[in-house]
């Protein structure tokens, strides 16, 4: 049986939202079990407004917990009892086969790597995730945890978002795309020419460059850029997300002619919003630890956090983090990459 330890105590909403996310995942996977690493009265408190199966819970006491406003470097140096440190060390130990938090993002990468260090092989830990798009979904990377980055490392990126978008959608050899301001070879700065030609002269499926748009279209499976760009354009896809939306919510209640357009069309509004739904999405991976760590965005609700316990479960029952290290030997071992 899977395990996966789950930081109770992180995020804007704490438990609220970790407790019940985590007994709705286990009632619909039967071969995983939570350890949920919190206070032990507050955590007991909340499982009495809830039925679940006991063998599939466990509790691991903690004493602190990471704030949201925290310096990453003095949650590593002082929270060593926090909800996220025990979470994370459960890992380590092998008591768990993955975690999953809500808590502060750079605290969370911080300790990490600190714990679990990284992959033979790996230079550097990217934040991944999935962005909508009109062919389903991209795997970006990287999506702030580096805000500069060398060919090497994004050459890397590529690598280990191609292992999680064929992990989470059981597809070979995915497309990637560098992220860049054209299509052409030419373009872009010193740090991007070199990394296209780390990527064509490697055996990943590479496309080539990709520009803003193409995001959203589909072209690619994997986009790959530094973390500037890839924060810049998550805040900016989440954005015009909800602004498309907020347009939607106020023509269709300006008038009952709205009204009644909006209730003609009410079946097809449910399935556009659940396609750009930031909670089907939510989940990030901490990719390249020697461990399987997922962040859950600090605000979401019960919905968005068990997406993020589904995606860390796929990525351990699936072998991430193995598979990785494979097509990184392989890389090193077949490719022309000098």
């Amino acid at each position: 049986m899977f395990r996966i330890s789950v930081d109770c105590m992180g995020g804007d909403n704490g438990l609220s939202v970790t407790l019940p996310a985590a007994l709705n995942f286990i009632k619909k996977n039967n071969n995983v079990s939570v350890i949920l690493v919190g206070n032990p009265e507050l955590l007991e408190k909340e499982l009495n407004k809830h039925s679940f199966d006991p063998n599939f819970i466990s509790i691991v006491e903690s004493s602190e917990v990471v704030l949201m406003d925290e310096q990453p470097v003095l949650a590593l140096r002082r929270k060593k009892k926090s909800s996220m440190r025990i979470a994370i060390n459960l890992v380590k130990d092998q008591l768990a086969h993955g975690v999953v938090s809500a808590g502060n993002t750079g605290a969370l990468m911080a300790i990490s790597k600190f714990v679990l260090g990284t992959l033979d092989g790996i230079d550097r830990p990217a934040i991944a995730s999935f962005l909508p798009n009109s062919k389903g979904a991209a795997c970006m990377l990287d999506l702030g945890a580096n805000v500069d980055s060398t060919p090497e490392n994004l050459y890397q990126f590529a690598i280990m978002g191609s292992c999680l978008y064929a992990n989470q959608f059981s597809k070979d050899k995915p497309s990637v795309g560098l992220l860049n301001i054209g299509s052409e070879k030419i373009k872009g700065n010193e740090t991007l020419k070199l990394a296209v030609d780390y990527l064509s002269n490697s055996n990943l499926n590479f496309y080539g460059n990709v520009e803003g748009d193409d995001i959203f279209y589909g072209k690619t499976d994997v986009v790959v850029c530094d973390g500037f760009a890839g924060n810049v354009s998550l805040k900016t896809a989440e954005g015009v997300a909800f602004m498309i939306k907020d347009f939607l919510k106020k023509e269709f209640s300006s008038s009952i002619r709205g009204k009644i357009a909006s209730m003609l069309i009410y079946p097809e509004l449910v399935k556009f919003k659940r396609k750009i739904d930031p909670r089907v999405y939510n989940g990030a991976a901490l990719i390249g630890l020697n461990g399987v760590v997922f962040k859950s965005h600090g605000n979401t609700d019960i919905l968005g956090f068990e997406s993020a316990l589904d995606k860390a479960y796929k990525a351990i029952k699936n072998k991430l983090n193995d598979k990785i290290k494979t097509l990184v030997l392989t890389e090193v071992k077949n490719s022309n990459v000098q």
